[in-house]
């Protein structure tokens, strides 16, 4: 049967007291639509529809091709919003899931137990419900003798003795697709908030004696909600959770798992070692049998494995196998280690490619270059790669050795096994096995070859 996801995203959020659209506030490095959409789309068929309100174009230019839109120019009310999507999908049959935009904790296989509800039921709608002690503002259900759904009771106008009631409508729904349509033309305006609200539509269809049933979630944090910057870090705070266990349970060992931040789509090998403080972001992967942190950031990088990386940031680079690094190093964009690279304290690399063995102290920065294998950079050493207008290379060979606090002009080349004293100031090509010393540098002697 075909199923088709509408997800209400429409709503302004003013309690976020924030100039971004609520839905478009990241967790765990993903905007909260992103997490709605990758969970509808586990129980959907169709591709979905969104309707957007408060900063629709933000957030149509963010979904793309992912979804379809529906616009709700004037904000009233849940079901009213979701008429905005009828002229997309009148007349189309099977059914329609309906959730909210700012549930990014809803699985998608709690959406999909909800679909297999409403297709066994010989009624129009079913919905999910939660067990809880606090209400959170959600109306309570009310069942009848036959288990199934006869009102939802809003906090504001409950009961006493319904107020007791633990179960609470969550605000996901699936419907059979040709009555829904019908229904919502139905419902009145609520008399005091001039709004329609979605949930009516139990009245409707309870009152036409059709069976509402409703799905108990088994995990509440689920039903959690954002409308506040609380809220926020609420499912922030499950979002990593879930995602440590995730890595935990396929073999990553996390020292501190609350004092760890792993966002989603992040790769770790098994036997890495994760230490407290460590931050892993974006299109990051780890391979097998790492130590990483205390105190590290990584974003968009590639480790190879054995590596070890102490409390230093990475950004956009690659280690290759068996890398030593930190702490306090520092990789920038299209920085590339190579197999059993040592890297030391207070060192920066940029846009360069240290080949396998090279050893970098401390105190340096290497930018634009190349330097080939079994290189010693000495502490110090600066490739002097901008002359206030362009970049400029630096190609150093194998087996050479820079002395502490060489300055390397570029653009310069400097053949194998050759070296710099301390302190040198190189502005022109070294030829290979050639001593340079001096400001600026000068050869003065030719060296034997390395056996």
């Amino acid at each position: 049967m075909k199923v088709t996801a509408i997800l209400l995203a429409a709503g302004q959020g003013t309690r976020m007291k924030s100039d971004l659209p609520k839905v478009m506030h990241p967790v765990l490095g993903k905007p909260m639509i992103w997490h709605a959409l990758e969970a509808v789309k586990q129980a959907a068929s169709e591709t979905p529809v969104v309707v957007v309100g408060h900063g629709a174009e933000k957030v149509t230019d963010y979904l793309g091709a992912s979804a379809r839109t529906a616009v709700q120019e004037e904000q009233l009310g849940t079901a009213h919003a979701l008429m905005q999507a009828a002229p997309l999908l009148r007349g189309t049959g099977g059914l329609v899931l309906v959730s909210y935009a700012d549930m990014p904790l809803l699985r998608g296989e709690t959406l999909a137990r909800l679909v297999d509800l409403q297709k066994r039921n010989t009624g129009p709608m079913s919905m999910l419900t939660v067990i809880a002690d606090d209400p959170r503002g959600f109306g309570r259900i009310v069942r009848g003798a036959d288990g199934t759904v006869k009102a939802i009771v809003e906090e504001a106008v409950a009961t006493e003795e319904q107020r007791q009631i633990k179960e609470l409508n969550v605000g996901a729904y699936c419907f059979n697709a040709d009555w829904l349509w019908d229904a919502l033309s139905r419902i009145e305006k609520n008399p005091h908030k001039g709004e329609y609200y979605l949930t009516d539509t139990v009245e409707v269809a309870v009152g036409s004696g059709l069976a509402v049933r409703a799905e108990v979630m088994e995990d509440a944090k689920e039903a959690i909600g954002v409308n506040t910057r609380v809220h926020l870090a609420e499912v922030e705070t499950e979002m990593r959770r879930r995602v440590n266990a995730g890595h935990m349970l396929n073999g990553v060992t996390f020292i501190d798992p609350a004092s760890t931040y792993v966002e989603l789509g992040v790769k770790i090998g098994r036997d890495t070692v994760l230490w407290p403080n460590t931050y892993l972001h974006g299109k990051t992967e780890i391979g097998e049998g790492n130590a990483i942190g205390p105190n590290t950031m990584i974003r968009d990088s590639k480790i190879g494995n054995r590596c070890k990386v102490l409390m230093s940031v990475m950004e956009g680079a690659w280690l290759e196998d068996d890398v030593d690094m930190g702490p306090f190093a520092r990789l920038r964009k299209g920085a590339h280690l190579g197999n059993h690279v040592h890297m030391g304290n207070f060192g920066e690399v940029k846009d360069s490619y240290l080949h396998d063995g090279v050893k970098m102290g401390h105190f340096s920065y290497i930018g634009n270059a190349d330097i080939g294998s079994e290189t010693n950079i000495g502490a110090g050493t600066i490739t002097c790669n901008y002359d206030g207008e362009k970049k400029h290379p630096t190609k150093i060979g194998e087996g050479v050795f820079i002395g502490s606090d060489t300055m390397l002009v570029a653009p310069l080349n400097i053949g194998d096994g050759a070296r710099t004293g301390a302190g040198a100031v190189v502005t022109k090509d070294v030829p290979e096995d050639t001593l340079v010393v001096g400001m600026p540098a000068r050869a003065i002697k030719k060296l034997g070859k390395k056996k």
